[in-house]
């Protein structure tokens, strides 16, 4: 007895050690874009698309498991595997589009931390300088250990979801009927709507951070179980924190009949129907989230560009050891932050853009990430089972039906 409890603390060491990839990986993808996303769904439709979370899951768990398999067994990035073997030329072409996409997705989330910080009275002329240099700060002069502890920390803060949406007094039998029996108009704006919280679990450049972290963290192929279940609880906890952000604005704002246009005017909006504790619990976290964001947006770019052209990369090597890893990551921060304390800087317009090149580039890099997987001479026996490219390509073919509805929609209004 005295041995099985022993070994069960062993594994459990060991999975405490390991955890970190899957969780941060997942958690990210709550980022103000994502939480503008579900609360915009659940202000219009309410508890009717939450449905959506159930599939959006299964990729996601599907996609990041091949990840992190291909990180350990390969010991390379996702970025130096597609240049060794589609060549300079498709890399450039590919990595030129992802930093652009992602310059946009980091200036969207300095405008969650902007937004957010409004709701408590403070100026985005004092919020995003200052954030903006405590995170340039954490990855600068930080190690890997340190600033994995902190995004931990900040994964388990979004969790204040839960205290928005149960301040919303939600009707959970409508909740599970909903799930079960969604009923809403089907329609261009309707399908539109499910597209975007599909697609928002799934960004190009979550890929390459999940695998740059895996290598970072230094994995093995025998600590694959530990690394997998690490995977599922991410996903698990990204889907139950967008499940409460729906919960709270379908409850709240769809019941009483009012629209938004982004996060921040749903953490307005709770206060006068919830209460201020509920409208300061979804500030709180749509500011953790944009923190959280914006620091893994720009690091997972610098990782896999640098790891693209081969440049040295990683937090934990110094200044001079990856001066181009270093300088790539305070200029796309730099640029974020800039472009939110513009007046009147076309937001809307730059989220826009900059999920239409996601939408384009993110069926390219599923599409080399199956076919690296599934090489014999880079993965020898772990690679794919037929389950896994059976799920893998219909998750691919579905984006790229999605992708392609989304661009046809606009001409049949």
């Amino acid at each position: 007895m005295f041995k099985n409890r022993k070994s069960l603390f062993q594994k459990i060491g060991i999975f405490l050690a390991i955890l970190g990839p899957g969780i941060i990986t997942g958690s990210v993808d709550n980022d103000a874009g994502g939480i503008t996303t579900y609360s915009v769904a659940a202000a219009i439709y309410g508890y009717n698309l939450i449905w959506t979370l159930i599939p959006s899951f299964i990729v996601l768990v599907v996609i990041q498991e091949m990840n992190a398999r291909m990180g350990i067994v390969t010991g390379k990035g996702l970025a130096d595997l597609i240049r060794e073997n589609a060549g300079v030329k498709v890399t450039f072409f590919i990595f030129v589009g992802l930093l652009i996409a992602d310059i946009g997705n980091t200036t969207t989330e300095f405008a969650g931390v902007a937004g957010s910080m409004e709701v408590f009275g403070v100026s985005k002329y004092i919020s995003v300088p200052v954030v903006g240099f405590l995170i340039w700060f954490l990855v600068v002069k930080g190690t890997y250990k340190i600033a994995e502890r902190i995004f931990l920390l900040f994964s388990v803060s979004l969790l204040m979801y839960v205290v928005s949406a149960i301040m919303g007094k939600p009707h959970w039998s409508e909740i599970g009927h909903s799930i079960i029996h969604p009923q809403f108009d089907v329609n261009t704006h309707s399908i539109s709507m499910i597209i975007g919280i599909i697609g928002t679990t799934i960004a190009p450049w979550m890929q390459f951070y999940m695998q740059s972290s895996v290598i970072e963290k230094g994995l093995k192929m025998k600590q694959y179980k530990y690394t997998l279940i690490d995977i599922v609880v991410g996903c698990v906890a990204t889907v139950v924190v967008a499940f409460f952000i729906m919960v709270a604005c379908a409850s709240t704002l769809h019941e009483n009949g009012i629209q938004i246009n982004e996060a921040k005017d749903a953490a307005l909006a709770l206060k006068p129907l919830a209460g201020a504790l509920a409208s300061q619990a979804f500030a709180f976290g749509l500011f953790i989230a944009s923190i959280f964001s914006a620091t893994i947006l720009p690091l997972a770019t610098a990782f896999y560009v640098c790891e693209a052209f081969g440049f040295e990369a990683g937090i934990d090597k110094k200044w001079d050891e990856a001066k181009e890893f270093y300088v790539l990551y305070t200029g796309i921060l730099i640029i974020g932050a800039a472009i939110i304390l513009i007046p009147n800087a076309p937001l809307i317009l730059i989220s826009l853009w900059t999920q239409v090149i996601n939408g384009m580039l993110l069926p390219v890099v599923l599409v080399c990430m199956i076919l690296l997987v599934n090489n014999k001479k880079i993965m020898g026996k772990y690679v794919n089972k037929p389950i896994n490219n059976i799920i893998g390509w219909s998750a691919i073919a579905i984006l790229i039906g999605l992708s392609v509805l989304l661009l046809a929609l606009p001409m049949f209004k």
